[in-house]
C-alpha cells in the first residue's frame, strides 16, 4: 500500500512533536554529569538552572488531549476508521510483532552508545534511575486510563485500547535518548523518534490500536520522561545525598514479562 500517502498526517504530527522538543531550551536538564567531571561544575550547573515551567509539556499535552477528544468526537472517530481501513481492512496481512521489542530500542541505544564510548549527559546510575522513574509515570498512567476508558481495540480482542502502552514506552525511550545525547548530536534524537513512530505504526498495522490511541500514547511517553528529568534531582538528593552508590535498579522486559533488575558494582 502507499504508506507515504496515508501516513503523512501521522508523520507530520510526530515530526512536529520532535521539532518542538528540539527547539526548546535545555530547561529540563538535571545538571547531572558523568562522575568524571569536577563536582564544582555540577554545582554551578544546578545554581544556573532555571525552572522547567509548562512549555516542555505543551506538545505532549496536546497529543493526549487529541486522544481523549477522539473517544467521543465523530469526526475524529472517522479518522480512526480511515486509518484502520488503510492499515488493515483494505490490506489484509499477517501481523508482525517487532513492536514488542522496537519500543525499547531507543533506551537500549543509550546504554549501547555509552559502552561504545559515546558518553551522554548522565552517569550510569543517574540515567538508569531517570528511565526507571519515567517508566513508573507512564505505566501508572497507561494502566489507569486503560481501566477507566475501556475502549475496544480495533480487532475486538479486549477493551484496553486507549492509550497505546507500546507507543508510550517507545516515545518515553525516544525522549530519554534525546535528552541524554542532544548535546552530542541532534541526530540521536531524530533516530529515537523515528523508531518510536515506527512502533506506533506497527500497532496500527497489527490492528491493535486506533490512531488516537497511538497519538495519546506518544504524548504520555514524552511527558513521562520529561517529568522524570525534572523530578530526579530531588529524588537523587533524597536517596543518595552526597554518597556514591554502586547499586542500580533497572526495568526489564523479556518473553512478555516485565520486572526489575539490580546491579551492584564492587570496588
Amino acid at each position: 500500500m502507499a504508506l507515504s500517502k496515508h501516513l503523512l498526517p501521522l508523520i507530520i504530527l510526530i515530526s512536529c512533536a520532535f521539532s518542538s522538543n528540539a527547539q526548546q531550551t535545555d530547561s529540563s536538564r538535571t545538571g547531572l554529569t558523568d562522575t568524571s567531571k569536577p563536582v564544582i561544575l555540577w554545582q554551578q550547573a544546578m545554581i544556573k538552572k532555571k525552572p522547567a515551567g509548562y512549555k516542555p509539556f505543551i506538545v505532549p499535552a496536546a497529543m493526549i488531549a487529541y486522544g481523549l477528544i477522539a473517544i467521543k468526537s465523530p469526526p475524529l472517530l472517522n479518522v480512526n476508521e480511515y486509518f484502520k481501513r488503510k492499515f488493515w481492512s483494505d490490506n489484509p496481512h499477517n501481523t508482525w510483532h517487532g513492536d514488542n521489542y522496537l519500543q525499547f530500542a531507543p533506551a537500549a541505544a543509550v546504554y549501547a552508545l555509552n559502552i561504545a564510548g559515546v558518553h551522554g549527559k548522565n552517569n550510569f546510575r543517574d540515567r538508569s534511575m531517570i528511565y526507571f522513574i519515567s517508566n513508573i509515570f507512564l505505566n501508572v498512567t497507561v494502566t489507569s486510563v486503560k481501566s477507566l476508558s475501556k475502549e475496544e481495540r480495533p480487532d475486538g480482542s479486549s477493551n484496553l485500547s486507549f492509550p497505546s502502552g507500546h507507543t508510550a514506552e517507545a516515545f518515553a525511550s525516544a525522549e530519554f535518548l534525546r535528552q541524554e545525547y542532544k548535546d552530542v548530536s541532534g541526530w540521536y534524537g531524530v533516530a529515537g523518534y523515528v523508531t518510536a513512530t515506527a512502533t506506533g505504526m506497527l500497532r496500527m498495522y497489527n490492528n491493535k490500536h486506533w490512531l488516537s490511541d497511538v497519538i495519546a500514547g506518544a504524548g504520555v511517553g514524552i511527558a513521562s520522561t520529561k517529568l522524570a528529568y525534572i523530578v530526579y534531582p530531588a529524588v537523587r538528593k533524597l536517596l543518595f545525598k552526597n554518597s556514591v552508590s554502586h547499586t542500580v535498579v533497572m526495568p526489564y522486559y523479556q518473553n512478555k514479562t516485565g520486572g526489575l533488575s539490580m546491579l551492584y558494582t564492587f570496588h
